[in-house]
């Protein structure tokens, strides 16, 4: 099992089988990572791993479309298109209210 830490969330963590889609695990676990399509086209998944970025899977093509390289260097991923391999901590820009 591995441990997410969502740090936007108050610190809240939820436990997955390895191998778990990110934005799945926040769905199912109340994580709150923002999403509107889920399929990588919106980009509003849009995310930072803040520790753990080497217990991610390889970057897709669909996160090319919304990243920048810069952006992939300060590793931020897309949580719909992100499986997690071991334990991570994630932050994203809260939507406004």
């Amino acid at each position: 099992m591995i441990t997410i830490t969502f740090i936007t969330n108050d610190g809240k963590q939820a436990t997955a089988p390895d191998n778990s889609n990110l934005l799945r695990v926040s769905l199912r676990e109340k994580g709150g990572i923002p999403f509107k399509c889920g399929g990588g086209l919106c980009g509003t998944c849009k995310c930072r791993i803040e520790t753990g970025i080497e217990n991610t899977d390889a970057v897709k093509p669909k996160e090319r479309n919304h990243l920048t390289p810069d952006d992939l260097a300060a590793g931020f991923r897309m949580a719909c298109q992100t499986f997690v391999l071991g334990d991570i901590s994630v932050s994203w820009v809260p939507k406004a209210r």
